[in-house]
């Protein structure tokens, strides 16, 4: 299939990364625009791996307010002044706020989550399971507790403008994009209820 301006335009417009990198991944989904996107969003996984290391210096703060009644801030971290003052940088602390405004998480990621906190969920869940097939127990038992951290858990929160991507989907997006490493620092949430 002839890679033509036009889908590079349209994988361009979906993801928002580089020509360049559209160009190669529909060349190597054989200008299938559904493969690339997965081809793309593998390697931005693999991006922001390898650049998770690097110390972040710069960042933006986005601030979202509903009806005057919640409110949230998320930093988002960078490590340079010239990604954290791009607008597209500024646009996602917004949406991460919105995301906290409307999901009142607890944690930023997974590691946070005290050993306590997984023990007693895991002591509830496994209440909850003791009367299924034992050889079902255990994928039950997962799901149950992949679910409750999910709502919990920022990063693993699936995007309310796009519940096809988790917060750390929209952060490794951004770190493929900027060329370097983005990372949700921390959040607050205020309401008057």
């Amino acid at each position: 299939m002839e890679i033509t301006t036009d889908i590079i335009k349209q994988l361009r417009d979906k993801t928002g990364v580089s020509v360049m990198q559209c160009k190669k991944a529909l060349e190597e989904a054989d200008g299938d625009l559904g493969k690339a996107e997965v081809i793309l969003k593998k390697r931005s996984a693999g991006a922001a791996a390898k650049k998770a290391e690097r110390s972040l210096g710069a960042g933006a703060i986005g601030t979202y307010v509903h009806d005057g009644a919640v409110g949230a801030m998320a930093l988002l971290s960078s490590e340079t002044d010239f990604v954290a003052k791009n607008p597209e940088f500024a646009a996602l602390a917004r949406d991460i706020a919105m995301q906290v405004a409307a999901t009142d998480p607890t944690y930023v990621s997974l590691d946070e989550v005290s050993e306590d906190a997984k023990q007693s969920a895991l002591a509830v869940f496994e209440a909850e399971v003791a009367d299924k097939p034992e050889e079902m127990r255990a994928k039950i038992l997962d799901g149950k507790l992949a679910s409750y951290f999910r709502d919990q858990v920022l990063l693993l929160q699936p995007f309310i403008k796009d519940e096809s991507e988790t917060i750390q989907d929209l952060l490794n997006k951004a770190t493929q994009k900027f060329g370097e490493r983005v990372e949700l620092s921390r959040f607050a949430r205020v309401s008057v209820r």
